[in-house]
């Protein structure tokens, strides 16, 4: 699709946003049961800023070059505002990788979308 190549970072990370909640909240679910507050806390873990960017750096190395280049311009992007409860390097990381997953899905790239999630779990539960 040639119109995902033109969106902007922003755009990318707003569709890579619930991707990536939909992502953890299956994830989460599979483990079996568990109640709705527990569950939303245990998504707290992978889906704040800071959890996300943690995993940015490792998850690097298994990235092709088309892939680190929407990383980059993600990282790059510069949003109207900045949460406070992140720093500003966490939240472009993490702006980062949801323009990775954004890109991905509207790519139609679904199988990479998972490898990718199943890889971010793996790298988010190590840094637990």
């Amino acid at each position: 699709m040639d119109f995902v190549a033109n969106l902007s970072p922003l755009a990318l990370a707003y569709v890579g946003d619930a991707v990536y909640e939909l992502l953890v909240r299956a994830h989460l679910v599979g483990r079996g049961p568990a109640k709705p507050e527990q569950l939303h806390r245990e998504a707290l873990k992978y889906v704040r800023a800071t959890a996300q960017a943690r995993v940015v750096p490792a998850l690097e190395e298994y990235l092709t070059p088309a892939e680190k280049d929407i990383l980059r311009r993600g990282r790059n992007a510069r949003p109207g505002h900045l949460p406070r409860t992140a720093a500003p390097a966490e939240y472009h990381s993490s702006t980062a990788l949801e323009s990775l997953l954004g890109y991905l899905y509207l790519q139609g790239d679904w199988a990479r979308v998972e490898e990718l999630a199943h890889l971010i779990f793996k790298l988010a539960e190590q840094n637990d």
